[in-house]
């Protein structure tokens, strides 16, 4: 409720840690049936989304700011994150400006993503690197 307050779009259906640190929560959206776990750290300068049945484990980073390296002021840049339906941030991982983790996809544990990652493919390592396809069991 907090968040809604400082103008966050989060399904009531959704669960968010208190521990979770939300730089700015207006720039915040969060689909239903979606956690935000321990001491996870959405540095969100610009907007995240966060789709339905997304999984955000604790301690993940997902950061929408960098600065201009070739800038000698180092100019602030800022580009989006978006976690569509059903994706996982693993513990630990790291997601940055720009990178959209797409429907089903996983980012293991310790992930530093940099770059968009396709639907249902599965990837883990610095630089996160393509493991495997992400097959679901219904039992």
């Amino acid at each position: 409720m907090l968040l809604r307050l400082f103008g966050a779009r989060v399904h009531r259906k959704s669960r968010i840690h208190p521990s979770a640190r939300i730089w700015a929560p207006w720039n915040l959206s969060v689909g239903a049936d979606t956690s935000v776990g321990h001491h996870v750290d959405l540095y969100n300068v610009a907007p995240i989304y966060l789709g339905n049945r997304v999984t955000v484990s604790q301690e993940t980073l997902l950061c929408t700011a960098s600065h201009e390296i070739t800038d000698p002021t180092m100019v602030l840049t800022r580009q989006s994150i978006r976690l569509e339906d059903e994706s996982w941030a693993c513990a630990r991982s790291y997601l940055g400006p720009g990178v959209l983790l797409g429907r089903g996809a996983v980012a293991g544990a310790c992930a530093v993503v940099t770059k968009s990652v396709e639907p249902w493919k599965v990837v883990a390592g610095n630089p996160a690197a393509v493991l495997k396809e992400r097959k679901l069991c219904h039992v």
